[in-house]
């Protein structure tokens, strides 16, 4: 029988193949069709959080020990931003995050999103993603007008992922419920 547990190091794997599954099936086009984009994915919206706060995140057990869902996220996006050069030195500058996601040329300015073709021909430019995965400006905090501004204000983030066959079944409202429970009250700064 499923249930929902707290995050251990030892789903890692089944996070990231959890992401990775939801990419396919969500993103755009331009994104899930890229093998680059899809294995930064997990480097973009998952691992910084279960290696930086793995205490706030939560995994749907499927009763075997395999994750099958997650809820995960930090509890103040601003704590996130002082903590995320331990995950770019630990996680990233893995050889399996070097792999995953090639360390930027330049971290100066970041590339354009798209790269390529007229308007129908465009793609995502890989570059640019690994840019993202390597600064926490630009992943949360800047790029879009009023981001910072909601940050401010909506200090906690998270990500939820579940895969078919165990959405729509109360799992996700549960494990929301409970990372909220987990944060309400942290104080970070």
């Amino acid at each position: 029988m499923a249930f929902i547990r707290p995050f251990e190091p030892r789903d890692t794997e089944d996070c990231k193949f959890i992401s990775i599954k939801q990419c396919r099936a969500t993103l755009p086009p331009s994104l899930a069709s890229s093998p680059a984009c899809v294995a930064m994915a997990p480097y973009l919206w998952t691992l910084q959080f279960t290696h930086l706060f793995p205490e706030h995140c939560f995994v749907l057990d499927d009763g075997s020990g395999r994750a099958v869902g997650y809820v995960i996220g930090a509890p103040d996006v601003f704590a996130l931003e002082e903590m995320y050069p331990r995950y770019v030195e630990e996680v990233l500058g893995s050889e399996q995050g070097r792999r995953d996601v090639p360390p930027p040329e330049q971290m100066e300015r970041l590339e354009e999103w798209w790269v390529g073709g007229d308007e129908g021909g465009k793609r995502v430019n890989e570059r640019c993603l690994a840019q993202t995965a390597y600064s926490i400006k630009w992943l949360v905090l800047e790029g879009v007008e009023g981001k910072r501004e909601l940050v401010e204000g909506w200090r906690g983030m998270l990500h939820i992922d579940l895969l078919e066959g165990w959405q729509r079944r109360g799992f996700g409202r549960e494990m929301i419920r409970r990372f909220v429970e987990g944060v309400e009250g942290e104080t970070y700064r």
